[in-house]
């Protein structure tokens, strides 16, 4: 069935009412994610009007726009139920209550860009000061095809000599809205240094076709000028506004969506979920700075626990100055929930490739570091080996080079302790349970761990890792091996281990010694195989010494 590209444009004008934190928050890590997560949403984008003092005043302030694969999606579900109350979160009503939204959709008529033209949503950084320039095109109903013929054949390419200019687009009033009434709409996108208003321009305005079109063909006109402000994605990342006491907390209401501003949380906080190109659900957290340009540390998680048990290690890390500088992501790892996607097996590349979709997804062109333990430590190391470019530096903890030949027997039996005790979340789905639990985190703590606080807690998140996930997910544990990259990394590393980590103490010394050019080893005593949960303090001191050395 034949599909129709198109635009939705939603201009917005919030009520002096409205404080701007609530208003940025709410779109920014709400609205517009949920709109992105449908599968026919391309990209998205929040623009500032820069003429509000001259032709724009009076107007609204903000303009959203979003590429769209099939605008006919647009007038139907699963889209019309998100504008409806019945979905919408309490602090969205009561938020949209204080704002004048104006919602249009318009089908592509054709378009013409420079040769160096990057779509913004596929620059990794975050471009700013992009300005776009809208006219909106009232025509004579019999004059609409000397329209698009002018912008085609004269205006675009008079456009493509100002300095600056990007991209024009044309697009009429779609056939989804079953208007009677067809609007023209003309997005030109300029660099941030550009010629707008300078001899090239002024020559794009002044031909004689030009004055025939504004005069005989066009009926009404209406140009803006915007700012770009910030570029939309499904993962929420916003922090900057949870720091005003103005913005509230939200709720989803499926519960995967949560954001703690300052007025609610010592440490404003964002969390989340994104979902892999094969389907599997990350959930996230992201804390700390909530500076839009703070440098990222990313912690991923070992088998069988989720992103909690870096909680000991980031209360006491954020005594340490140097935490104030970044904002931290931890998630959990592939094979938490029986979310776990369809690729099989699920490879040490597959837990490396989720990271560098974590990073895509929240615009991070360039982790500072990784911090990974166990499973976690062997994906941040295999991250830093295959996508050296996306890695500041990286903290492999209680990890190994290459899987013992003994793990695909070793956690075969685990699993079948799992399968034989058939244990069952509240909800009903079959989790790991308790024996397993047992088992597994009495190897995990040294001896004079077991049976305090943390022992249990840790046990109790084992217990309720779902069994599909986890059957899934060790098979990377399998059968790796990554000695040979190792001696052409690029990417500085430091390895740690818990000093009765079993063996581990001296096959991490090996690898330390293995990797290129060379990294130190630190081994952190009374600790096992979670130095992070069992001796918190001493992983903080470490991990900031090394931050600081690499700053």
């Amino acid at each position: 069935m034949a599909t129709t590209p198109g635009l939705l444009y939603v201009t917005m004008a919030p009520h002096t009412s409205l404080p701007s934190a609530q208003f940025d928050d709410w779109w920014n890590n709400e609205h517009a994610p949920l709109r992105l997560r449908l599968p026919f949403f391309t990209n998205g984008f929040r623009y500032r009007a820069n003429d509000l003092d001259g032709s724009g005043k009076g107007l609204p302030e903000w303009l959203a726009i979003y590429d769209v694969t099939d605008t006919a999606e647009l007038v139907k579900e699963p889209y019309t139920t998100l504008r409806t109350d019945r979905v919408k979160t309490q602090r969205e009503k009561d938020t949209m209550k204080q704002i004048t939204v104006g919602r249009l959709i318009y089908d592509f008529v054709t378009s013409q860009q420079a040769p160096s033209f990057t779509p913004l949503e596929a620059i990794t950084s975050e471009p700013a000061g992009n300005v776009l320039v809208v006219l909106r095109l009232n025509v004579h109903p019999d004059k609409r095809q000397e329209l698009q013929s002018w912008y085609a054949d004269e205006h675009i390419p008079l456009l493509s000599k100002i300095p600056g200019w990007q991209r024009t687009r044309l697009f009429q009033t779609s056939a989804a809205e079953s208007a009677t009434d067809i609007e023209y709409l003309a997005v030109h996108e300029y660099s941030p240094t550009n010629g707008l208003g300078g001899p090239e321009w002024k020559a794009s305005v002044s031909t004689p076709w030009y004055e025939s079109i504004m005069s005989s063909v066009v009926t009404h006109v209406v140009r803006r000028s915007y700012t770009l402000h910030y570029i939309f994605s499904p993962a929420p990342r916003d922090l900057a506004p949870l720091a005003s006491t103005s913005a509230i907390p939200l709720t989803s209401l499926d519960a995967l969506t949560s954001t703690l501003p300052a007025s609610s949380s010592p440490t404003p906080s964002i969390s989340s979920y994104i979902t892999t190109p094969d389907g599997a659900q990350l959930n996230y957290t992201l804390t700390s700075s909530t500076h839009p340009q703070a440098p990222l540390l990313l912690l991923s998680n070992s088998i069988l626990v989720d992103s909690s048990i870096w909680l000991p290690f980031l209360a006491l890390f954020s005594l340490n100055q140097i935490s104030h500088k970044y904002r931290i992501l931890r998630y959990d790892t592939r094979g938490r929930t029986s979310h776990v996607g369809s690729a099989h097996p699920a490879t040490l590349a597959v837990l490396a490739a989720d990271i560098i979709h974590l990073l895509d997804a929240l615009r991070v062109p360039r982790a500072a570091a990784l911090i990974g333990v166990s499973l976690g430590g062997a994906t941040v190391l295999k991250t830093a080996l295959h996508y050296p470019a996306r890695v500041g530096t990286f903290i492999a903890c209680d990890t190994n080079a290459v899987a013992p030949a003994s793990n695909r027997s070793s956690w075969g039996e685990r699993i079948a302790v799992a399968e034989k005790e058939a244990a069952v979340s509240a909800q009903g789905e079959p989790v790991v349970g308790n024996q397993l639990a047992e088992m597994t985190v009495k190897r995990w703590f040294v001896p004079q761990s077991h049976g305090g606080a943390e022992y249990e807690r840790v046990k109790a998140v084992v217990a309720a890792n779902s069994l599909e996930g986890f059957r899934r997910s060790v098979e990377a544990l399998f059968e790796y091996d990554v000695r040979e990259e190792m001696s052409a990394c690029k990417v500085r590393g430091l390895f740690v281990v818990g000093g009765e980590d079993g063996v581990l103490p001296k096959t991490m010394k090996e690898m330390a010694g293995n990797l290129g050019g060379g990294a130190e080893l630190e081994v952190i005593p009374s600790a096992g195989h979670l130095p992070m949960v069992e001796q918190p303090k001493e992983f903080a001191r470490v991990v900031g010494e090394f931050l600081a050395k690499e700053e």
